[in-house]
């Protein structure tokens, strides 16, 4: 009894294995008759289990004798039966240049390590039917015909080449900035515009605090003396006092009134001038005085204005010393700029080759 009961459950077992295992192959032609040098397609399909393998043949240029391959395409795989089942596609484009009746053999297709075969397909390639009466139906080949001019083609030939041009500015630029050494950008100091008689007083207390003329140097003593006035007289009255004599001064002074006395003025420069041209050694209570004399003209000359006006904001340019990092981004910025055009150049042309 129990011999009979395993019977008939292996009987059940086995065709539910052999159906579960079942592999069908089928090759299916869209066009069964075509004219020389039209195309057709072969669809092959194979429906095997979920957990097997399949591997398409792979077809170079011939398919058969007369019939070529001109593309394979990718794969299609479908999900059957719950996922249980796997259809699989795969198309093949054919042409041929014979014409004949061409008989395709099945088509082997690979399941893990057993061969399938596919049925087995006809095609039909007509050739042109020629009158020969009629030669003048005929023409032979005709001239390549250039494409119409087209705004979508030149579109972005025009876009780089207008992005060139400034490209190609800020290469120049960069590389004449890294040629003379100079920053690509310059700093601006602010700084505040000093009076004329303050800058005088100033340079007077340095010279107070070097003590040249207990140095034993009257002449470096007078010649910086004498400098301050004058440069004080060229800011405050506008004219160049630098470039003048003393006597040239005192008279533009004179005419212009801007002060009733200037004998102690003419000492300065006198004692000035001996000193610096006859060799005087002035005592030390006369350099003393000319200073005073110095102090006293600025004071007395001075703009009263200027005392209550704050300070103006002066814009002094400065060059600053480039760094070795900035030496290296700029070269690298130049690198970049000169492939970047090079690319836009060589990309433009060759586009042009092709639309001309």
């Amino acid at each position: 009894m129990n011999r009979n009961i395993f019977l008939i459950l292996l009987l059940f077992i086995i065709p539910i294995s052999v159906v579960g295992q079942t592999v069908t192959v089928e090759a299916k032609i869209d066009s069964v008759q075509i004219f020389i040098g039209q195309q057709a397609k072969i669809e092959l399909a194979i429906s095997i289990d979920s957990k097997q393998n399949a591997v398409f043949p792979q077809f170079r240029d011939t398919l058969i004798r007369g019939i070529e391959v001109l593309e394979t395409s990718e794969p299609d795989t479908q999900y059957l039966n719950n996922r249980e089942r796997l259809l699989i596609k795969q198309e093949y484009t054919i042409t041929s240049f014979d014409s004949a009746l061409y008989y395709i053999p099945p088509i082997p297709v690979q399941v893990d390590s057993q061969v399938y075969k596919s049925n087995a397909l006809a095609l039909k390639v007509y050739s042109m039917a020629v009158n020969a009466d009629k030669p003048d139906e005929y023409f032979g080949l005709k001239e390549v015909m250039k494409p119409a001019f087209a705004w979508e083609d030149w579109r972005g030939l025009i876009i780089l080449s207008v992005l060139a041009i400034p490209l190609l500015i800020l290469l120049i630029y960069l590389v004449i900035r890294a040629r003379d050494n100079k920053p690509i950008i310059r700093r601006v100091k602010i700084e505040p515009k000093v009076p004329p008689h303050v800058l005088a007083m100033q340079e007077i207390e340095r010279v107070k605090a070097e003590k040249t003329w207990q140095k034993g140097e009257p002449k470096e003593y007078y010649t910086e003396l004498t400098d301050i006035i004058r440069t004080y007289i060229s800011d405050r009255f506008g004219f160049s006092a630098l470039e003048m004599t003393s006597s040239e001064i005192i008279d533009m002074l004179m005419e212009l009134k801007q002060t009733e006395d200037l004998n102690d003025l003419k000492i300065l420069f006198q004692t000035a001038d001996l000193v610096k041209f006859a060799k005087h050694n002035p005592l030390m209570n006369e350099n003393d005085a000319n200073l005073i004399n110095a102090i006293e003209f600025i004071n007395e000359t001075k703009d009263p204005e200027e005392e209550n006006v704050k300070p103006q904001p002066k814009e002094i340019t400065i060059i600053e010393k480039r760094s070795l990092r900035t030496k290296i981004l700029l070269i690298s910025g130049i690198v970049v700029l000169a492939v970047s055009i090079l690319a836009i150049f060589i990309y433009v042309v060759s586009q042009l080759y092709n639309l001309l």
